[in-house]
């Protein structure tokens, strides 16, 4: 169950990063660029092939705006 949870949660933290990146018309390569990572790690995480770690959104969720609670709080929402 609480796998279960768990994975519910990474795929809206994804989902909210994907929704932030193109509210703001970000391209992977800017978002990769602003996060300090590399073009593919964005695509293999949108697209479910990677977990992102939790120093990962940290520095997605800066590079979109956000703070890492309120992107947590807003993938709870979901």
């Amino acid at each position: 169950m609480r796998e279960k949870l768990a994975q519910k949660i990474q795929d809206e933290v994804v989902n909210v990063l994907i929704k932030r990146r193109k509210e703001l018309g970000f391209s992977h390569e800017k978002l990769a660029k602003l996060a300090g990572l590399h073009r593919t790690a964005i695509s293999h995480i949108e697209n479910r092939r990677r977990n992102p770690t939790l120093l990962v959104c940290l520095k997605l969720s800066n590079a979109l705006g956000y703070q890492l609670s309120e992107l947590l709080k807003e993938a709870e929402k979901r």
